[in-house]
């Protein structure tokens, strides 16, 4: 049993590297950094204070651009592709769609009256790290 727990221990490490590894896309800004972090309603107590902000799992994403920001998102799990627009968690992520013409395409996936004060946060040190 150990054997097999030490091998899903280390799929899971490498799979949460690879999930929080930098992108850079020198195409939209001199210096463009995304990253995400995944979440769910079963775990998040662990680290944190508030009761989870979601009605789903999903991922907390950042973007961060020189020019405007660090902006926050959340996308529920199965929506994290090229062509989805995740729900807005700060004020910059709001900001940059509203400029753009863009809205969110993805589930709505905020539990009504929730704090996403520590959602915000998580997205913020995914981008601060990179």
């Amino acid at each position: 049993m150990r054997i097999n727990m030490s091998r899903w221990l280390i799929g899971t490490a490498a799979l949460f590297l690879a999930a929080c590894t930098p992108s850079q896309d020198r195409s939209y800004a001199s210096k463009f950094v995304s990253g995400n972090t995944v979440v769910n309603e079963v775990f998040w107590g662990v680290d944190h204070k508030t009761p989870y902000p979601f009605t789903t799992s999903g991922e907390i994403l950042c973007v961060y651009y020189p020019d405007f920001g660090i902006e926050v998102y959340f996308e529920p799990a199965g929506y994290s592709k090229d062509s989805s627009i995740g729900t807005p968690l700060n004020k910059a992520a709001a900001k940059a769609l509203k400029r753009d013409g863009m809205k969110p395409n993805v589930p709505y996936s905020i539990k009504e009256g929730a704090d996403l004060s520590e959602a915000v946060q998580v997205g913020l040190r995914v981008c601060g790290k990179q």
